[in-house]
């Protein structure tokens, strides 16, 4: 069961390292348009803005995989925890699907480091 949670705890890295590259790198371009639904205009009005957010994506990714380094299940637990939160708080305050797609992971996540 710790393998499982472990491996689920890789794939919410994963996804968050893949959110830094969407906001950070692919936010003006068509691919990072098409995923967020953005006229050219507002993503390169919001360009900095998506960086930003980018990189907390990728601090929440490094917790991760800090936690998934070090023994215990404290570090994974806190990031989890963050990330849930931040995906709750941008189904609330910008797009219903950021629930199923950030705070979703991250919450089979937790409770599979909290069963093993």
């Amino acid at each position: 069961m710790i393998r499982i949670a472990d491996i689920a705890v890789a794939l919410v890295a994963l996804l968050h390292a893949w959110f830094l590259v969407l906001e950070m790198f692919l936010w003006t371009k068509p691919l990072g348009r098409r995923t967020f639904g953005l006229t050219p205009e507002f993503a390169a009005a919001s360009k900095t803005l998506a960086a930003n957010q980018g990189l907390y994506n990728g601090f929440l990714a490094a917790g991760l995989v800090w936690g998934l380094l070090l023994p215990g299940d404290a570090v994974k637990i806190f990031f989890l925890g963050c990330v849930i939160v931040a995906g709750v708080f941008g189904g609330v305050t910008v797009n219903r699907k950021i629930i199923l797609v950030q705070a979703l992971p991250g919450g089979a996540a937790l409770a599979l480091v909290l069963l093993s």
